[in-house]
């Protein structure tokens, strides 16, 4: 369960260039594993994450758009990419771009999801910073019933003024 008593900090912990965080989650989103780097970055320890909710790390600057815009990807059967800001559990936060994919079983039926994460580029993070803004002042603006609708607006209105599309976008920032 995520501890609402954390505080975000502005601290930053800025991944290495050859780090890879690992995490592997059950069909309902609990972690099921993770890598010692990813573990190292979370600042839990692998007893507290395992069986815990992936949205453990997540930052609360974050649109629920971008995670909802995620899920409906993979429940399609596909991977997705997507910058995200995650917070450790002593509130400082980490940038990551993250690509992940439904993990089928023998017979093809979806039995949880992978995903890896890499250090981002520095100017994707300034343009994904800007969009997750517009996008959080959306789902403010909205409340929490048409939150993600809203936020979703903003990311389709934009994809559609550059004439792309979300994964050509995501691949170019």
């Amino acid at each position: 369960m995520k501890d609402k008593s954390i505080v975000p900090t502005q601290r930053e912990k800025v991944m290495r260039e050859d780090d890879f965080l690992v995490s592997r989650t059950d069909l309902k989103g609990r972690l099921t594993y993770g890598n010692q780097i990813f573990i190292e970055y979370s600042g839990y320890s692998e007893q507290e994450l395992l069986g815990q909710q992936h949205n453990i790390v997540r930052h609360p600057d974050m649109p629920r758009g971008i995670f909802k815009f995620l899920w409906d990807t993979l429940h399609t059967q596909k991977e997705c990419f997507a910058y995200v800001k995650n917070m450790s559990r002593d509130g400082s936060f980490y940038w990551v771009f993250a690509n992940v994919t439904p993990s089928l079983d023998a017979q093809g039926k979806v039995e949880g999801y992978f995903s890896v994460r890499r250090k981002p580029k520095s100017q994707a993070i300034a343009t994904v910073t800007e969009i997750y803004t517009n996008m959080l002042d959306a789902e403010r603006r909205a409340g929490p019933r048409d939150a993600c609708d809203a936020s979703l607006a903003i990311l389709a209105g934009l994809l559609t003024q550059k004439g792309v599309s979300y994964e050509s976008f995501i691949l170019s920032v």
